[in-house]
């Protein structure tokens, strides 16, 4: 048989864990807000649609979501 667990002396207890800071959230450098309207800065993904924006290379832009690519003109 296991020993037996000593009454607590009522100490301090648990210590929260400090979170750690946070950036804030990219996603708000997508759009440009200009009076009532709102512009979309980024291409959007042709097959996913709205809300999938497309991420630009320095010779394409690509979906994270379903992967598709679309290649830049390379003008030599």
């Amino acid at each position: 048989m296991g020993k037996r667990k000593k009454a607590s002396s009522g100490g301090t207890g648990k210590k929260k864990k400090e979170r750690k800071q946070r950036p804030p959230r990219k996603v708000w450098t997508y759009y440009k807000i200009e009076g009532d309207r709102i512009i979309r800065l980024k291409k959007e993904c042709p097959n996913c649609g709205a809300g999938f924006f497309m991420a630009q290379h320095k010779d394409r832009t690509t979906c994270g979501h379903c992967h598709y690519t679309e290649f830049l003109e390379v003008t030599a």
